[in-house]
């Protein structure tokens, strides 16, 4: 089985018996899995082959998965494609991320923001896939798109976001490594100061406005640089740990 560049491969799930707990963002990514199924016949074959552990280890990288599947005896290879957000639309998603205090490390232990996705998606991005966005090949000879063993390695590729939603932003084009590697880009194109160095929580920048400010529009600029700068100390924290 070729191997995809750049990817990252993630170890097979043992069988489970019967349903297991998800998140709010695994069952999005789940609901698109179940639009792209052609019956539903098809879905319930691939989901009885995700849930008796008959995929194997499952590669992501860019835009792309690839993962066999065991089927009566035979093996089968499947493989896939998210399409990747545009280069401005990635930005807008770190830039989002930096925006507000708890971001970075929420998704460092495995969450999701529903309020950030919900920020994303105003912001015109859409992060989370709808059914017609997963392509997939199959060496199996059927004529379905997708076919059993495909849609098998989508339902495991939801069970693979639910426990790290860095999948999902790989799978749109932004490895783990790149997002921390953009965070820490912005925090230092916006150096702290005196009063932000004290920690989070230090001053904040509305702090200093005058009393004859009072009254305006809060600076979205400031707000912005506060925020990239609060990331900034998070992302610090959590590499340091």
């Amino acid at each position: 089985m070729a191997e995809l560049v750049g990817g990252v491969t993630h170890p097979r799930f043992a069988p489970r018996r019967g349903g297991a707990p998800s998140t709010w963002w695994s069952k999005a990514f789940l609901r698109a899995v179940e639009e792209a199924a052609f019956a539903t016949a098809e879905l319930k074959r691939g989901r009885a082959h995700a849930r008796a552990g008959d995929v194997g280890a499952i590669t992501v990288a860019s835009g792309s998965f690839m993962a066999a599947v065991l089927d009566g005896g035979d093996a089968y290879t499947v493989t896939g494609s998210v399409p990747t957000l545009a280069a401005g639309d990635l930005s807008v998603l770190v830039e989002l991320i930096a925006a507000e205090s708890g971001r970075i490390g929420a998704l460092m232990s495995g969450d999701l923001p529903h309020q950030f996705v919900e920020s994303v998606e105003e912001a015109g991005v859409e992060l989370l896939p709808y059914g017609g966005e997963l392509g997939s090949a199959c060496t199996c000879e059927t004529w379905l798109d997708p076919c059993p063993h495909a849609l098998a390695v989508l339902t495991q590729l939801a069970w693979l976001i639910q426990r790290d939603p860095f999948v999902l932003f790989q799978l749109r084009g932004l490895a783990r490594d790149e997002v921390l590697a953009r965070l820490h880009t912005l925090s230092r194109a916006r150096p702290p100061s005196p009063d932000a160095a004290g920690g989070a929580n230090g001053p904040s920048v509305l702090d200093h406005r005058s009393d004859d400010a009072a009254d305006d529009p809060v600076d979205d600029l400031a707000i912005a640089e506060e925020a990239a700068l609060r990331a900034a100390r998070e992302l610090a924290q959590l590499l340091a740990e």
